[in-house]
């Protein structure tokens, strides 16, 4: 999936326009790579357009994840991107799905198991049948 195509599926599934759903992506891949350990970041940005590659900020250096729950999870994303909870969870929600769309389904599942139980509630939108958008 192409940088276009990830911010247009966000912008859609948010019902933003595409410079929030820039905004929104950007917030929860940054968070998703304080979450998640090292490795799991160099897979995932590799199977990312460049721009968001960027955005994870890949390192082999950095093993560790900061481990928070989904609470704290939600709040960063607000923070970062100046929303209210709850549409800082909507977004964490898109992201999820369409990274789902993006990466392979291995992946997805090796991100998914990194998060402890309370993320389920924002994880398990984006393995629902029938989550992801019909192409047009």
């Amino acid at each position: 999936m192409n940088y276009d195509t990830f911010v247009d599926q966000v912008a859609q599934r948010t019902r933003t326009p595409s410079e929030r759903a820039v905004e929104l992506t950007h917030a929860t891949l940054e968070t998703l790579a304080e979450r998640l350990t090292g490795g799991e970041v160099l897979d995932l940005a590799i199977q990312l357009p460049r721009p968001l590659q960027v955005v994870l900020k890949p390192s082999p250096d950095t093993e560790a994840a900061d481990r928070f729950g989904a609470a704290e999870f939600v709040a960063r994303v607000g923070q970062r991107a100046g929303v209210d909870g709850n549409v800082a969870r909507d977004a964490v929600r898109a992201v999820f799905t369409t990274l789902r769309e993006a990466i392979s389904g291995g992946e997805f599942d090796d991100l998914v198991t990194q998060l402890p139980r309370d993320y389920r509630e924002m994880v398990e939108p984006a393995l629902a049948p029938g989550a992801t958008l019909r192409r047009r």
